[in-house]
């Protein structure tokens, strides 16, 4: 059995060797091309720059998804390692780009049909990634992530820097009822270690999102994008996000009396909570929380730039894990529960989300009476 297994080991290695030899030759020849798709790992962009205009484009409203497809498509052409596509679902998560589909007849394109089937698109890119020379993406709704689980807690386990897009990322999804409306989902994929994962609230956000998971060659990464629309706040503090999970995106003074602290689309609920509570005398800060295991890290090192004042914790998701953040003195205000079918902003005041309902809890953790109604 040794004398066997040593010379499949030894014919293994004279194969490796030749295949190296090979790969070498190639690499002289083609120094491009090796640059562009280097087989020995899965590239990182040559130049993340190209994303720069998108982190500062005040004024607009639009769904992260669709902001996610304009910067799919600028950034496609300096990324040429970038393959992948959806689980049939291409029309709603935004994620075709150019360079022609991938079919059976031709493997020159970049979008990979991988049709309804999310656990093996998860194990495709798996295996893309292992192989090396090529960046997988792949996408769904945020509610069949489920379906990819295993999968994908395989990309965190061996460290794959494959790249899933989840979309489609709340109750805001309306319609389709609870079936599709995620509700624990967000922090069930957070309980991953070395999964990275990313909730940005407008098109800035999205695109520094896009930035790190294309940076990201260590792990796994995950996006998590609205369906309906939420405003552009623009590219203010967007460097704080990268070192500590978060940015400052309202504020009225120096010293706050509250912070309402948010991620996502509730982000714009709690703005406009700001508003409300101005009326009332009380001074709101409001940050934008994308990135909440690299906001835990700065708490837990003593990065606390709001001081001793109460935090409201805002997210269309289970609360659990909020709170395990949060202070004795803050409130969380998330779902306990599964969603309703009716249009998304019916279903989310139905189920508590409005900014009338973050302003009154601003007001309880200050000791006051709730305004409004």
């Amino acid at each position: 059995m040794r004398s066997a297994t040593a010379a499949l080991a030894a014919e293994g290695a004279a194969a490796r060797a030749e295949w190296l030899r090979v790969y070498d030759e190639w690499n002289a020849a083609h120094p491009q091309l090796a640059a562009d798709f280097p087989l020995d790992r899965s590239p990182a962009p040559r130049d993340i720059a190209v994303l720069a205009p998108l982190l500062d484009t005040p004024g607009a409203v639009g769904a992260q998804r669709g902001r996610h497809r304009a910067q799919h498509c600028v950034r496609s052409p300096r990324v040429p390692a970038l393959v992948g596509g959806s689980a049939d679902l291409a029309s709603s998560t935004n994620t075709a780009i150019p360079g022609g589909d991938v079919s059976a007849d031709d493997y020159g394109g970049r979008t990979i049909h991988f049709g309804v089937r999310e656990h093996a698109m998860a194990a495709m890119m798996n295996g893309i990634a292992l192989h090396g020379g090529l960046r997988p993406f792949g996408s769904t709704f945020l509610v069949f992530s489920d379906y990819l689980r295993p999968a994908l807690r395989l990309s965190a386990l061996m460290r794959q820097p494959v790249i899933y897009i989840f979309t489609h990322d709340s109750v805001y999804v309306g319609e389709d009822g609870p079936t599709h409306q995620p509700i624990e989902h967000i922090e069930a994929l957070r309980a991953i270690p070395g999964l990275t994962v990313l909730r940005p609230a407008d098109a800035a956000e999205t695109a520094l999102a896009w930035e790190i998971a294309a940076t990201n060659t260590s792990g796994p990464t995950a996006l998590i994008l609205t369906r309906q629309n939420v405003p552009v706040l623009g590219g203010a503090g967007i460097g704080q996000v990268r070192d500590n999970g978060f940015r400052v995106v309202h504020t009225d003074a120096d010293e706050a009396d509250v912070v309402l602290a948010a991620s996502g689309s509730e982000v714009s609920l709690a703005l406009e909570a700001a508003e409300l509570l101005a009326t009332r005398d009380v001074r709101a800060t409001v940050i934008s929380v994308m990135w909440r295991e690299r906001l835990q890290q700065a708490l837990v090192s003593g990065c606390r730039p709001w001081g001793d004042a109460p935090v409201v914790w805002v997210e269309a998701g289970v609360p659990i894990g909020w709170r395990a953040i949060g202070s004795d003195c803050d409130t969380v205000i998330g779902l306990n529960r599964f969603g309703e079918s009716g249009p998304g902003t019916q279903v989310a005041a139905h189920l508590g989300l409005t900014p009338v309902a973050i302003a009154n809890a601003a007001l309880a953790v200050l000791g006051r009476a709730a305004s409004w109604r």
